[in-house]
């Protein structure tokens, strides 16, 4: 077991290889120092598919109601659907997953009463200062009665709630491959869908946290190729895939073709300006594409721009009343969803717009999806801060580009931009870059690069 928890307490969630950096133990630890730190006299818990989940949430259930918490056990389930519990409820949550990595990880998404996220500034980093003092000095004594565990379905009551954000009563028949990967989806797209117009072509429904035939990570490309294929075959109007905890979800149009996540964020973003009126604002990454704010606008809403990663975005969802916000990395958040992210009230959308209209998807997205992006590229340095800096020099004196360093640092010029951000854990620079036109994106692209590998 690891000393050091930091090795597996994140900046947004707990995470890491089971048994070897945390077990059951110390599951339970953080149960108690989950109620401790959020003062909760009732959670709610849920799991996925992993075969360490049910140990380790039950584990965790066991702590919490040590300190004297009732805790409603969701069992089975998908992060937003525990997201859903979380605000439906309101009470403090716990889910246990590990996402997209492999199988032997596992790990807890907490959130406190209403899915608001915890992470290292919002409760994080004291869960583990407790958990490592009491795993030292013994876990804590009771504090007066003990709490409840009890059981609690809520499947049928998610997937109505979302139902009643998406009007889907009169689209089109349609055909829809969709890719579970073995993971949480194959349990909640069933529900979702039913009494829905759409002839469900199941891939990997079955659930299986060794991930037997793909990893559940649909942001690489090659765990896509099967659905692509398959969707082809059928000749389906459209496949959508889910990572291993079913909250962010990608789409390939009837071609078989990757659709943008900063299209699908587009999409979302006039449905919602529509169903609110026409306006309200928009939050979107920094390295979501320019199509994104203006259609935004073009729809009436007010585009905001924000730094990478959920915390941030869920911020400024709070700050300013935002309806709607979206990543590059495929999560979308609603404010009629508590503010968190649900990619399966995303896909309800996409198949909405489809089915509300004629033309097949590929016509449909290409009104959101307006220049050439050259996706996220990775690359090893030996010093993160020297290379920004040296990149930074090389932009500073030209009076075309405008620079920013809101995450990273981004350049942006009249017909093309780019962002390079150091990653938090691994000796990496991301660099993201788009432009009107293919030739002019992987002359940004390249030059970049260029700097970045010295």
């Amino acid at each position: 077991m690891a000393a050091d928890l930091s090795q597996i307490v994140k900046a947004y969630d707990v995470r890491g290889v089971v048994p070897d950096q945390w077990d059951e133990s110390l599951a339970e630890l953080f149960g108690a120092a989950f109620v401790r730190v959020t003062g909760a006299n009732a959670i709610v818990t849920g799991h996925d598919m992993r075969p360490s989940s049910p140990g380790l949430a039950g584990a965790f259930a066991r702590g919490a109601a040590r300190l004297g918490a009732d805790v409603t056990e969701i069992g089975l389930c998908s992060t937003d659907q525990l997201y859903y519990a979380s605000g439906a409820l309101n009470l403090p949550g716990a889910m246990f997953t590990a996402s997209h990595n492999p199988a032997q990880y596992n790990g807890i998404k907490m959130c406190r009463a209403g899915a608001a996220p915890v992470g290292q500034d919002s409760g994080l980093a004291e869960i583990r200062e407790l958990a490592e003092q009491w795993r030292e000095s013994g876990a804590p004594e009771p504090a007066g009665r003990a709490g409840t565990i009890t059981r609690r379905d809520t499947l049928e009551d998610y997937a109505a709630h979302l139902r009643s954000l998406v009007d889907v009563s009169d689209i089109r028949p349609l055909k829809a491959v969709v890719d579970a990967g073995n993971g949480m989806g194959g349990h909640t797209v069933p529900t979702v869908l039913t009494g829905l117009p759409v002839d469900l072509v199941p891939m990997y429904f079955e659930l299986d946290g060794t991930f037997p035939n793909h990893e559940a990570n649909p942001l690489d490309p090659a765990n896509l190729v099967d659905l692509q294929k398959r969707v082809r075959e059928e000749g389906a109007d459209l496949g959508i895939a889910f990572d291993g905890d079913a909250d962010r979800c990608f789409v390939v149009d009837e071609q078989g073709e990757p659709v943008s996540p900063s299209a699908i964020t587009a999409l979302v973003a006039a449905r919602e300006l529509a169903r609110h009126g026409g306006q309200g604002v928009i939050i979107h990454n920094l390295i979501t594409s320019w199509s994104v704010p203006e259609v935004v606008e073009e729809n009436g809403g007010t585009p905001v721009r924000t730094r990478v990663g959920h915390s941030f975005i869920k911020a400024e969802m709070a700050r300013t009343g935002a309806i709607f916000g979206g990543e590059h990395s495929a999560h979308y958040y609603f404010r009629d969803f508590w503010n968190a992210d649900t990619g399966m009230l995303a896909a309800l959308h996409v198949l909405a717009a489809l089915g509300g209209q004629d033309g097949p998807l590929s016509a449909l997205v290409a009104q959101y999806d307006r220049y050439v992006g050259s996706g996220e590229i990775n690359s090893t340095v030996d010093d993160q801060a020297a290379r920004l800096t040296a990149l930074k020099a090389a932009y500073a004196d030209r009076r075309d580009v405008t620079l920013d360093e809101l995450d990273g640092l981004t350049v942006t010029a009249a017909d093309w931009w780019f962002n390079v951000r150091p990653s938090n854990t691994e000796p990496l620079l991301r660099l993201n870059a788009e432009a009107r036109d293919a030739a002019t994106m992987a002359e940004v692209r390249d030059e970049a690069l260029a700097i970045i590998r010295g």
